[in-house]
């Protein structure tokens, strides 16, 4: 079976290069820049893709006759193409799931950090030669509520008991060994003083955090998503920053990507951008392409 890698990039060629072995079976790998309307003719002839967070829209897909395998290379597949009308094509998706937990977690850390602190309007700031202190969040004591308790939320829960914060949970399917105490979502967004999103992107999840439920977060709370952007009202979000019933959000994850400069959320004073990156550290690049080649492998030998 032909495999492509779609979508590499200079970062995460030399990982590929590094992780894999004599006996892979082989894959192609581009690293060339296309048009969304190119990938009938790049996958032409394979039966596999490795897709890094590449959008393969289901009118795309159905024009590549010979692809029967999707891997993509993360947990929030449904974010970049259709799973259900890809199944109906007959093209499986595979996703990957805990390769990255603990590199998400320390960059949900993070955020929360630089949200409580103000750090990265201070440091544009200080650049623009303007020195004016800011007045932070202290964290030791205050309450951390965790939306979803898989493995990145509970490895949140870890950190931030050792930083002295209270942490609460909701979760969709409750749990004897949650690890910590899990309460009702209006419960949680009352007491929380940091929110931190960690649900899988579904339809049941989409919009998760709507008006509705905004409107019952804590007065002057930081809301942190390294999860996904569709988990969030998006315009019920904005009017919470610019009415400062939230203080400050710390986002990796947004409705459409790449940002673009002018988006209301890049110009607000109170966000913390990043470039849905949290998962992106060395190590947990390496264990991702490994399992994906891994994938490739049990594709193919299955036939």
């Amino acid at each position: 079976m032909k495999a492509l890698f779609l979508d590499c990039n200079d970062q995460l060629g030399p990982i590929f290069s590094r992780v894999r072995r004599p006996d892979d079976p082989p894959i192609a790998v581009n690293y060339e820049p296309y048009e969304r309307q190119a990938i009938p003719q790049l996958l032409a002839g394979c039966a596999i893709c490795l897709d890094d967070h590449s959008y393969l829209p289901t009118e795309v897909v159905a024009q590549c006759r010979d692809l029967r395998h999707v891997v993509f290379l993360g947990t929030g597949a449904a974010s970049y193409m259709d799973i259900g009308a890809l199944g109906r094509l007959g093209v499986s998706v595979h996703t990957i799931k805990g390769y990255g937990d603990t590199a998400v977690a320390e960059h949900t850390i993070a955020l929360m950090w630089a949200a409580a602190r103000d750090l990265v309007r201070m440091d544009r700031e200080v650049r623009g030669g303007i020195w004016e202190t800011r007045e932070g969040v202290q964290l030791l004591g205050k309450t951390l509520g965790l939306i979803g308790l898989g493995g990145i939320g509970r490895e949140v829960a870890r950190i931030a008991r050792g930083m002295g914060m209270n942490v609460l949970a909701w979760k969709r399917t409750p749990h004897s060994d949650a690890g910590v105490p899990l309460v009702p979502i209006d419960e949680l967004l009352a007491r929380a003083d940091v929110v931190s999103l960690h649900l899988v992107l579904g339809d049941e999840t989409r919009n998760f955090l709507n008006a509705e439920r905004m409107a019952r977060l804590k007065p002057g709370c930081i809301l942190v998503n390294t999860a996904r952007g569709a988990l969030v009202d998006e315009a019920a979000l904005i009017n919470a920053l610019e009415s400062g019933a939230i203080r400050h959000a710390g986002l990796d994850v947004f409705h459409a990507e790449p940002l673009t400069p002018d988006h209301p959320l890049a110009r607000l004073a109170n966000v913390t951008l990043s470039a849905h990156s949290a998962f992106r550290t060395q190590e947990a690049s390496e264990t991702l392409l490994r399992r994906a080649i891994d994938i490739v492998r049990r594709i193919v030998e299955q036939g």
